[in-house]
């Protein structure tokens, strides 16, 4: 009932059911959000590991390529005559002038994609678009890092309810009236999923009490979940290629295209001499500007799919595996709490009164047999 079905099933909204994980997606991944950029990922340090000038030599093939294209498509479009006129080596000086220009482009935007981070990477929508999007992906999350307290809780029903039953049946030998079973059974089913949710947490530290230690269950696997939960982030929601997809088409992705403009405009001019005077001289220096702009839009347009050459580099850098697993261990308990007592937290009671209540029914079929 926590985490099936992903989707509702039933006449909505009066008859049916939705998992509670799946039903509370979008508030599920806020709250790991949170507990991602407040205590796991400090966006800002992470990219600072970084090296533009490696990008920049991971680019420098595809750029140079981009670099005699745009020259081309744009000349072409823009000045078709003059260019087809243009000697074959001033062409290439040209395009080798052109060509030198780029890893420092590629280095000035990668500078600027480092220091602006925090405002290019809207890490709270990406995880939140992407766990509400897919719902089996946070059921997932749930249920591998808590995968050894969900099957305590299916067992404490056996162990708990074996031993609130010999209560039961005491109570039950020196008064048999018919009401005792169905209560029983109720308080039973209510007792049994309440200590298993609180033993899932609690105590925060280990204590002894006569020679037995006892320890939240969730709380001393801190590390095995740390590695757990680090994995599946850093591999199915915090991928390379879906934080640059966020930086180049995210909510920020307009003051991006203006920088990147900015970039490939100063680029061209700092061309001086054969391929600027040229153009100039041919077409005026407001069709020169016009170059520019198509230049720079050309560049923009080319520059996302271009990009995923530098994903092992950037994945290696970055290394949020490493990053996540570390910060999750150094974690309070009460903060570590945060990464698996939202799948219970959430309409809690609700599963503590289904449990009273099949208690109940339990004790009602005990009375039935017992009377048949």
């Amino acid at each position: 009932m926590t985490f099936y079905p992903v989707e509702f099933v039933g006449i909505k909204p009066y008859l049916g059911w939705q998992g509670i994980v799946p039903s509370k997606a979008a508030k599920m991944a806020e709250k790991s959000v949170d507990l991602m950029t407040s205590k796991l990922i400090d966006v800002q340090a992470l990219f600072e590991k970084i090296e533009p000038k490696r990008i920049a030599k991971d680019l420098q093939p595809v750029l140079d390529k981009l670099a005699r294209q745009m020259i081309d498509e744009v000349m072409n479009q823009e000045a078709r005559l003059m260019w087809l006129a243009t000697p074959y080596l001033v062409k290439e000086t040209i395009y080798r002038q052109a060509v030198s220009q780029m890893p420092e482009v590629a280095e000035e935007m990668m500078l600027d994609i480092r220091d602006n981070i925090e405002e290019f990477l809207d890490l709270k929508g990406l995880v939140v678009e992407h766990l509400t999007a897919d719902k089996t992906l946070t059921n997932e999350i749930f249920l591998k890092c808590g995968e050894e307290e969900f099957k305590f809780i299916k067992i404490s029903g056996l162990y708990f309810g074996f031993l609130f039953g010999i209560i039961q049946a005491i109570v039950w030998y020196f008064n048999d009236s018919w009401w005792l079973l169905p209560l029983g059974g109720l308080i039973v089913g209510w007792a049994t999923n309440w200590l298993a949710l609180k033993m899932i947490f609690n105590p925060k530290k280990e204590i002894n009490i006569f020679g037995i230690k006892m320890h939240g269950l969730f709380i001393k696997r801190q590390p095995e979940v740390a590695a757990e939960y680090s994995k599946i982030v850093s591999a199915k929601i915090l991928t390379v290629e879906r934080m640059f997809d966020r930086i180049f088409r995210g909510k920020a992705s307009d003051k991006m295209v203006t920088i990147l403009h900015g970039h490939i405009k100063r680029a061209i001019d700092n061309q001086v001499g054969l391929s600027k005077n040229i153009y100039q001289l041919f077409a005026g220096t407001k069709k020169y500007d016009q170059l520019k702009n198509m230049a720079a839009v050309r560049f923009v347009e080319s520059l996302p799919h271009s990009i995923h050459r530098t994903f092992d580099y950037a994945e290696n850098a970055l290394d949020l595996e490493t990053t996540m697993r570390e910060k999750m261990s150094e974690l309070s308990p009460d903060e570590f709490e945060a990464v698996l007592r939202p799948a219970f937290q959430e309409d809690e009671w609700i599963l503590i009164l289904v449990g009273a209540v099949l208690g109940g029914l339990a004790g009602l079929g005990q009375l039935a047999f017992l009377f048949s």
